[in-house]
């Protein structure tokens, strides 16, 4: 039967803007699949190879222990994974070759001298090897590097193979060895019982030698194999081995040692693998291990200048025109150096590109090495500033990034880290460069010609305000929307009526900061948190939608009309602004001006590579980048009155009878408050917070003590690493004793800033900047009245209803 479909006459809700959906990734975990021995045969075995290994105490201490300690080995609990709860500890590993990290592909003449010593590809190369390491001399060792990658035909570029191949093998050759010889002395792997670099061939059913597997390390007495990764990610080929192992070899149990926290699906295969064992061995429990201790890797390198790469990310020495990214080091004060700057330059610009970067990560990464995660592992656009400090003049700045990690980076790796980090650089020096009175933006009806200072717009900090303004003003939109919160029917509810209808009074939003935590401390400021927040107050505005049902209200029902607004619909708008994906540029722009007007504050004290930026409004050099080159500011007004005229959420209201369509339309940092904890809530409540972050300025993965929270870190003077220390042995498993912080300086002055020129009237009073609290308990100006950020004061949202029906008929 044919039915016609019947279009109501009277639409319950007219749908004009569509919000936008954020996707959770699930993470899929799947079993652990047969190697392919097992597969090819149906009986493989798997035995001992005679006479190997080495004593570990001699391979990693230079020592030789007459017996095994007591305290020997990894401590085991009532389960099958145990977890080292100490404080991070460090180890270093070589990595000379990073120092030439600067160099571009050969030039004609670079490639004619490299190829001169010899027509033998490999005899050329060992040639400039020798040389180099006769003479010491940098430019030798570029030879040398140079005839490497011409020793062949490469499919890369000479960049990509240097980074990719050269110096992944480097790091898989030496990073790895030290992790091994760090938990040797820490946990005491030495005396007769303990050999390093242990083989086990496996055979197929013919006694045909088909592989074999090395363990790291291997107890004689115990008979344990030991498998340490410093990633703390295991390898399905090396897995399915073990399980042939642990068929042929019953009195053998297996541990899996990590660096990191092992991720679900690492400590389900170690679980899994468990199980299957225990059902082999019936009575015997724990047959597999795992274990996770938590590590810092420091790569040891010099930088050479001439030779070193250097980023113009946080530099004031050569913040510059053209990209903020690659450049050759000419000065000390010129460019920054760290384990950050490999991470975002590592990281793919888009989802596909990242998925290609780590997949080929994975199938170099032959020692399990990576950082963990690989170049996927980190969540980019959690990406902020987080400390600022090491300030002193040809110095430049020394800096930490925080970042969350991806839950499933081979599936759902992050990217994006060099936009999202150019951001934060950029805003840095905007927020330094232009005077205060700029730092405002206003979407107002009232003042089409009064949107934001002209100078401000050329920037992308600018861009950001703005656009969050609207943003936020959208989500007003749907948090007071009666069909989606109960919250927003509790408004309506109580909100004043004319005619037996609910008002809405005109109402100016913006966002401004709550108070900040800050630390400061070590020479630097800690920036612990900077939560944001959405206010409103009452607002009179000559534009007015033409035929909306306007409500003049009495003083008190304007006021318990903003009491019912900010108990009932502002905690979702301020939940959505301090948390979701949208807003994390406004976030990342704020934490950057947080520590702009530190570094303000330092520089009136005594000069730092920052001065001749400082109120120099010249942002030529910080402008609009890809893909928003091309806005303006005025599209953003556009979009903002269209939104007015037209609505952007649609709802109905039905009191006494009376129905009706209601539409609804449409940053002030004008203060910034920073309340500076003391040293012992500090140390109580963000626990190894400062030695995590001077780790961070050297170390390729730097987690937050156990958590899923990176730290990652740069200077702008560019030696990192230091000496690497001869390991020892001890009876017991120390923790590692913090370095002295160096004492913090004086409290700042009150720092007063100029007038204000351009700025819109204000409809309704602006929120007041004060003074923050810095250093000590002693008040100081780190974000006075007009040096504060940005005023947001334009019209809110203009509300209005049309009518639609009245009555129930």
């Amino acid at each position: 039967m044919n039915r016609t479909l019947h279009i109501p006459k009277r639409w319950r809700i007219a749908a004009r803007l569509t919000a936008a959906l954020g996707l959770a990734g699930a993470v899929t975990l799947t079993g652990l699949p047969g190697s392919p021995v097992e597969t090819a045969s149906a009986a493989p075995t798997a035995k001992l190879r005679p006479g190997t290994g080495k004593r570990c105490d001699q391979k990693h201490l230079g020592r030789t222990y007459d017996k095994t300690p007591s305290n020997s080995g990894f401590p085991s609990g009532t389960t099958n994974f145990d977890k080292w709860a100490g404080n991070p500890k460090n180890f270093n590993y070589p990595l000379p070759g990073k120092a030439f990290d600067g160099l571009k592909a050969p030039t004609a003449a670079e490639k004619a001298k490299a190829l001169s010593k010899d027509p033998d590809p490999e005899k050329n190369v060992d040639a400039w090897e020798a040389q180099a390491k006769a003479s010491g001399n940098p430019a030798d060792k570029a030879m040398e590097i140079y005839a490497r990658y011409l020793s062949k035909q490469r499919p890369q570029t000479f960049e990509r193979w240097f980074d990719k191949i050269y110096i992944r093998n480097e790091i898989n050759n030496s990073k790895g060895a030290s992790f091994e010889g760090r938990l040797v002395k820490d946990f005491n792997l030495v005396g007769p019982d303990w050999l390093c670099e242990v083989y086990v061939d496996i055979f197929d059913e013919n006694g045909k030698k088909t592989g074999y597997r090395k363990y790291d390390a291997y107890n004689k007495v115990s008979k344990e194999f030991n498998e340490f990764k410093s990633n703390s990610v295991l390898r399905n080929k090396q897995l399915g081995q073990d399980r042939i192992i642990a068929r042929s070899m019953p009195d053998h149990t297996f541990r899996y040692s990590g660096a990191k926290n092992f991720s679900a699906g690492q400590i389900k295969k170690i679980n899994d693998f468990n199980a299957e064992v225990e059902r082999m061995r019936p009575g015997r429990t724990n047959q597999v291990r795992g274990f996770q201790r938590q590590y810092n890797a420091i790569p040891q390198t010099k930088p050479i200048r001439g030779y070193s790469q250097y980023d113009r990310w946080f530099a004031p020495g050569c913040a510059g025109s053209g990209t903020p990214t690659l450049q050759a080091a000419a000065a000390s004060s010129c460019g920054t150096r760290g384990p950050v700057n490999d991470r975002i330059r590592e990281s793919g610009r888009t989802l596909e590109e990242a998925k290609r970067f780590q997949a080929e990560a994975r199938r170099l990464d032959t020692r399990g090495t990576l950082p963990r995660g690989g170049p996927g592992g980190v969540d980019f656009t959690t990406l902020e500033l987080r400390y600022v400090g090491g300030l002193a003049k040809g110095k430049g700045m020394e800096y930490s990034m925080k970042a969350d990690m991806m839950p499933d980076p081979d599936n759902n790796p992050g990217f994006g880290g060099e936009a999202n980090m150019t951001l934060a650089s950029d805003s840095l020096f905007t927020w330094l460069a232009l005077t205060p009175e700029k730092f405002w933006v206003n979407l107002n009806p009232d003042q089409p010609d009064k949107i934001m200072d002209s100078s401000f717009a050329k920037t992308d900090a600018g861009r950001v305000l703005l656009e969050a303004d609207l943003e936020m003003k959208h989500d007003f939109a749907a948090a007071i929307n009666p069909e989606k919160f109960d919250s927003a029917k509790r408004f309506w509810d109580n909100a004043p009526r004319r005619d037996g209808m609910p008002c809405f009074p005109e109402v100016r939003l913006w966002i401004e900061p709550e108070p900040a935590q800050v630390r400061e401390q070590d020479g630097g400021i800690y920036i612990l948190d900077a939560p944001l927040k959405v206010s409103t107050e009452w607002m009179d505005m000559d534009w007015s939608v033409p035929g909306a049902r306007e409500c003049k209200l009495t003083d008190p029902e304007k006021r318990a009309s903003e009491t019912l607004l900010r108990t009932n619909v502002m905690p979702e708008v301020d939940r959505r602004v301090n948390n979701d994906p949208k807003y994390a540029d406004l976030r990342r722009v704020y934490t950057s001006r947080v520590a702009a007007e530190w570094i303000r504050l330092q520089d009136a004290k005594k000069e730092t590579d920052f001065r001749p930026i400082i109120n120099s409004n010249k942002v030529d050099r910080w402008p609009l980048r890809a893909p928003n080159e091309a806005w303006t500011k005025q599209g953003t007004y556009d979009r903002y009155m269209k939104s007015l005229r037209e609505g952007v959420e649609w709802f109905k209201l039905e009191y006494g009878g009376q129905v009706y369509n209601q539409g609804v339309g449409g940053v002030d940092f004008s203060k910034s408050p920073k309340r500076n904890i003391t040293r012992t809530r500090f140390n109580v409540e963000n626990r190894t917070l400062d030695t995590t972050t001077r780790t961070s300025l050297t170390s390729d993965d730097t987690s937050y003590r156990d958590t899923d929270i990176l730290y990652m870190g740069s200077d702008s003077v560019g030696d990192t690493g230091g000496a690497d220390p001869t390991p020892t042995p001890t009876p017991t498993h120390p923790e590692p004793t913090d370095p002295p912080s160096r004492p913090a300086p004086s409290p700042s002055p009150s720092h007063p800033a100029g007038g204000d020129h351009n700025k819109p009237t204000p409809q309704g009073k602006a929120p007041e900047g004060n003074l923050a609290h810095t250093g000590s308990d002693t008040p100081v100006g780190l974000l006075s009245a007009l040096a504060a950020a940005v005023v947001a004061v334009g019209g809110g949202l203009v509300w209005w209803m049309r009518r639609r029906r009245t009555g129930t008929s």
